[in-house]
């Protein structure tokens, strides 16, 4: 039996090495297009997290009648009349929305790490240390809670530094290469804002160092996709070197306060020990009368017990949105859902078997915070939102997923709540069971929250939205790992969260 058990954990580890030397493959499905509109005040929106955007400085750039511009657009002529297959696919790649292709590839790095660590021959768990993240097991281990925190820092961040890129744009107004000079062959749609500086390198140089902050093991990857998508600009003869420079110097000071927030945000400490989950348990037990226990043997420890602690971005604290407790056991409310979830994972239709694997989002997959970010992007490309729009969508979209996750993980261990397959003997779900404690439903949380952000950044697509996100409630009840009172009071919460987002979003003076 033991040599079994230690061929297991061979094959899970060998499994996760696959995964994590894996490529990362992001194909071209975004077309270019000429923005709805540039938002020429941009630069008077107001951040999300920085300050001050004064604080931001870049140097003034060179005239355009001057002998050094002169000769940078004699580079960009040179290099876009005379484009190889290779540099012509890279245009495409990166030429449709950047924040968007951006997405897809923090999407993709999710879900490769989004891989539980395997047991270690003795029995115990060793968790993915960020001081050593290329030994086994690999950091990060990019669960929901983890891919939530990330994709909001790294479109904030994206959001705040566009915000400074656009009121510097205005402020020196220096035209684009092929206004300066017409002769000049384009590759994509002709925007009309200024090009100094580069917005394209301003979202590939935070992409750079966020992702690379969230993703240590893929520095070289994220490296080569930034230098590809910086001199596709220059490529598609829609910026000067000088425009890509200043872009990069703005973009590295925004990143630098970004990540020592994420720094100073508890995640560190969101792991916690053995000793404090036991804790959270027994007060749990004596209070609520039941405690979640794990179904792996052996017992694996909660996930991120502490997430609930880490620093929110727009609720006030996780006391101001945690919800009332769950039904008690024996109540009519309690009994009604034992008897709807033995339906059905008893009698499961075609219709309910493919929502519940379409929404299960489980390991090797972006999350449920991923899969409403494929969700978003979809919205900003369809409505050819410009970069900066696109990334304040992304930016108040991913603070509201954050801020669900860490409500959502605070009501777990607070409450502390058995799932079915604990508390109905014999059940036996149609998905994976996840493993922590179940009330409330993460997936209803994060789905409302970011249904509601959605649909108040595009109003004609909220009804849908709301759809889409009771949709990815209920799968969890059709798949036997949630009762019917833990989605209905995540799809509440989840509203009241993203309540304060949208707050934010409606004085930020974008709406005018």
């Amino acid at each position: 039996m033991k040599t079994n058990k230690i061929i297991l954990i061979t094959f899970i580890a060998l499994g996760f090495v696959y995964a994590c030397n894996k490529d990362i493959d992001v194909q071209p499905e975004i077309s270019a297009y000429t923005f709805d509109n540039v938002d020429a005040n941009g630069g008077t929106w107001d951040p999300v997290f920085l300050t001050s955007i004064d604080d931001i400085t870049i140097a003034s750039p060179e005239s355009v009648t001057s002998d050094a511009y002169k000769a940078e657009l004699a580079e960009v002529k040179n290099a876009s009349s005379n484009l190889t297959s290779a540099q012509k696919a890279a245009i495409e790649y990166w030429g449709g929305n950047a924040i968007a292709r951006w997405d897809q590839i923090a999407q993709a790095m999710a879900a490769k790490y989004n891989l539980p660590p395997a047991e270690d021959a003795d029995g115990t768990y060793h968790l993915p240390n960020s001081k050593d993240p290329g030994t086994y097991p690999y950091f990060p281990f990019a669960n929901p809670p983890y891919a939530s925190r990330a994709f909001a820092h790294w479109s904030a961040a994206e959001f705040d530094a566009l915000i400074v890129a656009w009121k510097k744009k205005y402020e020196f107004n220096r035209v684009a290469p092929f206004i300066a000079d017409p002769s000049i062959s384009t590759s994509l749609p002709k925007q009309n804002l200024p090009s100094y500086p580069s917005e394209d390198a301003v979202i590939a140089q935070i992409s750079v160092d966020l992702l690379t902050f969230l993703f240590p093991l893929e520095a070289d990857y994220i490296a080569q996709k930034a230098a590809e998508h910086k001199q596709s600009r220059i490529w598609a003869g829609m910026n000067t070197q000088s425009d890509i420079t200043a872009g990069e110097n703005l973009a590295k000071q925004v990143s630098a306060k970004f990540i020592t927030r994420a720094k100073n945000d508890a995640m560190g400490k969101a792991i916690s020990t053995p000793a404090i989950t036991d804790s959270l348990a027994n007060n749990a037990l004596q209070k609520f009368g039941a405690k979640w226990v794990s179904l792996e043997t052996p017992a694996r420890p909660g996930m991120l017990p502490l997430f609930g602690r880490v620093k929110p971005w727009c609720i006030p604290s996780v006391e101001a949105v945690r919800p009332g407790p769950p039904p008690a056991k024996g109540s009519a409310e309690y009994e009604a859902d034992v008897q709807e979830i033995k339906n059905f994972v008893d009698n499961p239709t075609t219709e309910t078997r493919r929502i519940a694997n379409f929404w299960a989002d489980g390991p090797s997959t972006a999350t449920p915070p991923g899969h409403w970010n494929e969700i978003a992007a979809e919205l900003i490309v369809k409505y050819k939102m410009n970069p900066l729009r696109s990334a304040r969508t992304m930016a108040y979209m991913n603070m509201s997923l954050a801020d669900a996750g860490i409500s959502c993980w605070d009501t777990k261990y607070y409450y502390f709540t058995p799932r079915p397959s604990t508390a109905i003997p014999g059940l036996k779900t149609l998905i994976g069971v996840p493993n922590f404690p179940g009330y409330t439903s993460g997936h209803s949380t994060f789905s409302a929250a970011a249904a509601t952000v959605l649909g108040h950044i595009f109003p004609a697509e909220a009804s849908k939205m709301d759809a889409i996100a009771e949709e990815a409630s209920n799968s969890r009840i059709y798949g036997g790992i949630h009762f019917r009172h833990d989605c209905k009071t995540g799809l509440v919460t989840g509203k009241i969260i993203a309540s304060y987002s949208v707050a934010v979003a409606e004085k930020d003076g974008a709406e005018k």
